[in-house]
């Protein structure tokens, strides 16, 4: 077994969208970093998860160099449908808060950004483990790391940073003393499917009935995602694809007739959520950013944009700590960083709370709940709120 050792400016540990973003920004300012990432490419490419970006994330696709096919392949949503009593009620982002988002599945931000780091020649190394990060609150830390042969190697870096998801390697590396972890689990999870059919909706719908939460969602033209509440413990394969669309048809179902449009269900998961976060999210010169440092349910559309967002401080903190010296940005890069987390966590908790149906629920919660929904869509200003998080707030 060989061992290398290399040294870098930037160690990023984790090549998901997160990680590739800052590794472009950093290489585009100069500043030298290698990427490693324990999964290959083409996993990671056919991983297939949700995508709604906000204005923010778009722009730095967009607007940095990294020819991203948003523009072309993506879809520009104006609003949604909080649907509920059998009622559709549109929050029309572009009346409310003058924006939009977009539907982008998050692989393909992923394909993106792998390929204008190969463009530009950026050093990122698939199927490479981390087995350490040590020496973080020196001036050079280290990763050390396995490759795909069994090979040992070390890079030894000015700041690392763990952009590595939610069972994140480095946020694991920051002693237990000094890391604290907020949680909350939910004691119901999503049954999703992918199916080839035309959509049902042009926007998404987001549904609250007496049955359980449905999201009516989009990929493109051919093919659909939806997801119904469900048992954490549910088993995707229990269920037939008649079974699975009458669900999801009656939690939709009104006096307007709703329908959903049928095809053939290809892929079938039951995705668990948590709502988490870790602080502080630096310690010494290793930094977390996206789910290493916290998770949100999906309900609010939160989880690529909050990663983004936590990238686009640091890329502004380190870019001033490698061209002045000065401390300033990464000194105050956690507290930042999580005044946003912990908007976007309460916006995706109380999305969560107001849409979904617990099984132990009273009556009194069921009906207060439809109460909550009812004095949103009826009052400018709780759509306009609604509106204004979806969306998301400036970037820092």
């Amino acid at each position: 077994m060989t061992l290398q050792t290399e040294t870098t400016q930037v160690g990023i540990v984790g090549g998901g969208p997160a990680g590739l973003m800052l590794s472009h920004l950093l290489s585009r300012a100069g500043i030298d970093n290698i990427v490693l990432e324990a999964r290959d490419h083409e996993t990671i490419k056919n991983t297939h998860r949700a995508g709604i970006l906000e204005t923010g994330a778009v722009e730095m696709l967009t607007d940095y160099g990294v020819d991203s096919r948003i523009k072309e392949i993506g879809y520009e949503h104006h609003g949604i449908d909080l649907r509920f009593n059998g009622e559709s009620h549109r929050i029309n982002f572009k009346e409310l808060v003058d924006a939009s988002v977009w539907l982008y599945p998050q692989n393909e931000v992923f394909v993106d950004l792998a390929a204008a780091r190969a463009r530009d020649g950026g050093d990122v190394r698939y199927e490479h483990t981390v087995i350490g990060v040590e020496d973080a609150e020196t001036d050079q830390p280290k990763i050390r790391y396995t490759d795909s042969n069994g090979n040992e190697g070390v890079i030894a870096a000015r700041i690392v940073v763990g952009t590595d998801g939610s069972r994140s390697f480095c946020r694991r590396a920051i002693p237990s003393e000094t890391r604290q972890e907020h949680k909350i689990e939910y004691p119901f999870a999503w049954f999703g499917i992918l199916t080839e059919a035309p959509p049902s909706a042009e926007e998404l719908v987001y549904a609250n009935s007496p049955r359980g939460f449905a999201l009516i969602s989009q990929r493109n033209e051919t093919v659909q995602r939806h997801y119904f509440q469900c048992d954490p413990e549910e088993n995707p394969d229990d269920w037939t694809e008649d079974q699975i669309w009458n669900e999801l048809q009656a939690r939709v179902d009104g006096p307007d007739g709703f329908q959903l449009k049928r095809g053939p269900i290809f892929d079938k998961t039951v995705l668990k959520f948590r709502s988490f976060v870790a602080e502080p999210m630096r310690w010494g010169n290793l930094f977390l950013a996206g789910d290493a440092g916290h998770t949100v349910p999906p309900t609010g559309a939160k989880g690529l944009n909050l990663a983004f967002a936590d990238v686009k401080i640091l890329f502004n903190a380190l870019e001033e700590f490698f061209t002045s010296g000065s401390t300033t940005g990464i000194d105050n890069y956690s507290e930042t960083a999580l005044k946003r987390v912990w908007k976007a966590q309460n916006f995706s908790y109380w999305m969560t709370s107001m849409l979904h149906t617990r099984d132990d629920a009273t009556s009194f919660e069921a009906r207060r709940a439809i109460g909550e929904l009812q004095t949103v869509v009826g009052s400018k200003y709780g759509r306009q709120y609604l509106a204004e998080s979806y969306c998301g707030w400036p970037h820092e």
